[in-house]
Formats: structure tokens, sequence, C-alpha cells
């Protein structure tokens, strides 16, 4: 029997298995044996169809930004959903929406009948999230169903890239360097998806600010089998030959300092608010965001322990 062929990528759903599986395991779970690796005591993935699922009453979020989404919804026409929602069963072939409304909509928005889901049999999100973990650490995904993956546990299940690095034994910047695979256009990610792009190609190609040179310069890279080295050098200059034998001429993106980024996920991480680091010709700035005194109270006794008492700022 021929091996069923996988999809682009799923995300998390790459990372467990389908209901006989996990059957199997949520059995060996409760007799207090130990699953078998791969296996996700209480869930399991599927395919079910949109009109299955009801939302999720209790969603705080009631406003979904308009262009988000219909960027997100372009993004699923063109390389179909990478991160599954997770839903519970409520009854025979009837499911509640548990985490990824936008996701959802978005799909129906798109015009599929079917969308990936972890269904979560067990209430306990935190070794849903561990089990999910370790299987990162044993797939072998490629580069954009990892970088899916990482963002659904940073998002969904409230992950710190900390923890990630942790647990999976790759390094913070690796990971921040994976998640940004996500901000290339939907046509570059389907190539990286397929295969036909390295990771090291595509994030060369993240120096590319226009969607349309990105495609462009994917496009060569297969054609004439660019190396790495030889697209950072395009893109360094901001000008390729098109098909047509013209020059074409891009706008790159403003470079940034190395471990940049990685500062700014390290001190949102460390003081649990958003922190943006930017650095200039002469100087640099640190941007902390605070909700209330009280927050900022917290924040600066996170910086600065002396200052942990009952005195107001």
């Amino acid at each position: 029997m021929s091996e069923k062929r996988r999809g682009l990528g799923r995300g998390l759903g790459s990372l467990i298995p389908t209901q006989p599986e996990a059957d199997e395991a949520a059995a060996a779970h409760a007799a207090g044996q130990a699953p078998e690796p791969g296996s996700v005591a209480g869930a399991y993935f599927a395919e079910l169809p949109i009109a299955s699922i009801t939302p999720n009453t209790r969603q705080p979020r009631q406003v979904f930004d308009e262009e988000a989404m219909a960027e997100l919804v372009g993004s699923i026409k063109e390389i179909g959903l990478l991160q599954p929602i997770v839903v519970r069963r409520v009854a025979d072939d009837r499911y509640e929406l548990i985490m990824g409304e936008r996701r959802w909509r978005a799909t129906s928005e798109a015009g599929l009948e079917t969308i990936p889901a972890i269904v979560r049999q067990t209430q306990d999100d935190d070794m849903l999230r561990d089990a999910l973990l370790e299987n990162l650490h044993r797939s072998q995904l490629n580069a954009l169903e990892e970088a899916a993956a990482y963002q659904q546990l940073l998002d969904d299940f409230g992950c710190t890239h900390e923890e990630l690095s942790s647990r999976i034994g790759r390094s913070r910047p690796q990971i921040s360097n994976t998640l940004r695979l996500l901000k290339l256009s939907p046509a570059v990610q389907r190539r990286v998806a397929a295969g036909v792009l390295s990771a090291g190609h595509a994030r060369a190609l993240l120096g590319v600010a226009d969607a349309a040179a990105q495609d462009r310069l994917a496009g060569r890279v297969v054609a004439e089998g660019i190396s790495v080295r030889g697209l950072e050098e395009i893109v360094a200059v901001g000008e390729a030959t098109g098909d047509d034998g013209e020059t074409v001429r891009f706008k790159a993106r403003r470079p940034s300092a190395p471990g940049l980024a990685d500062l700014n996920e390290r001190l949102s991480d460390r003081l649990d608010t958003r922190v943006k680091v930017t650095l200039g010709k002469s100087k640099g700035r640190i941007a902390i965001e605070f909700a209330s005194l009280a927050d900022l109270e917290r924040i600066v006794g996170v910086i600065d322990p002396r200052n942990r008492d009952d005195r107001p700022i």
C-alpha cells in the first residue's frame, strides 16, 4: 500500500496522530502507561467539515481586523491553512471551537469545506502543549511547517520563546529566524513548503520588501539554481534581471543589527509585555508598553527587584 501523500503543511497537525492512534494513546494514558513516542494522549488530528463547528460563545475577541483577515483568506487560498484550529467534541459529528476562530472564519471565507483541526479530548491545556513540544523535537518538518508550529504554540498555548528553546534544543535566534519565514509572500511560502526552495534562500528573500519581487527572485532561484550566497548578493544590490531581460529594481528592507529581533522577544518574555528595541546611527531606544500604573509598577519590579514594595512610583 502506498503511503498517503502529506499536504504542504499542517503546523501542529503534523505532530500528532489521527484518531485511531490517538484512541490507543488515550487508553494507554488511562491505564497509567506512558504513550509511545509521537502519540499525544487526549488529542488527535482530523479534517473536519467547517459546518460541523460552532464558535465558542466565551470568545473574548469580537472584532477582527478586516485587512488582516483578507490577507489570511488570500494565504489560505494560495497555500492552505498551516495551523490547525483546536476543538472539542460536543455531540456526534458536532464540535465547539476552542482556539483559532480567526483561522476558522478565514477558511470559511476562502470557500473551503473542511478544516484541519486538533480534537482535544482532555481539558488539560498544559498536557497537550507539552506533548506537542516533545513531538516537535522528534518530527521531521519542513521549514514552513516548523515556523507554523512555533507560531501556534506561542499564540494558542501561551508558550514562550524560552520554553521553545529549552524544550526542543534550538537557540532563540534560530527560532526567531524560522518564525520570520511566515512573513514571506504566499507564493514563496508555497515553494518552501513544497521543498523546491531552501530555508536559506527563504531567509535571504526576507530582505526584499516587495512581494512581487520576492516571487520573481524565487522563480529565478528555482530556474537557474542560484546559491544562497548568490541570492544574498542580489538582494544586497537591490536589482535583478527580469524575465524579459530588463533590469528590475526593488526596495530592500532596512537592515537590522544582528540579534535585535531576538532581544525584542527576550525582553518581551521577561517583562511579559510588548517591548520594541530600535537602533539608530548614534544611539538606540527601548520602548516598553504598559497597561496601567499597577502594570508599570510590576514591570519596574521585574527590572529592579529593589523597587518591589508598596510605594507608589
